[in-house]
């Protein structure tokens, strides 16, 4: 099936990104936003695997 929307814009914030040029408020803000990535990733990671739980748990019978 193919996805007509358009592709989200790349993240301004890339790993391994040149962060020489930035003030010390600029790497704060991203480390922040990292942060709450990292959260946000964790709970998504959480809810897979207890989704992937209920289904074994299914398919055990």
């Amino acid at each position: 099936m193919d996805d007509d929307r358009p592709a989200p814009p790349p993240s301004p914030i890339a790993p391994g990104a040149d962060v020489s040029r930035l003030s010390e408020h600029e790497i704060e803000a991203r480390i922040e936003l990292l942060k709450q990535e990292i959260v946000r990733l964790e709970a998504a990671l959480v809810a897979k695997r207890a989704s992937r739980s209920a289904a074994d748990a299914v398919f055990k019978l």
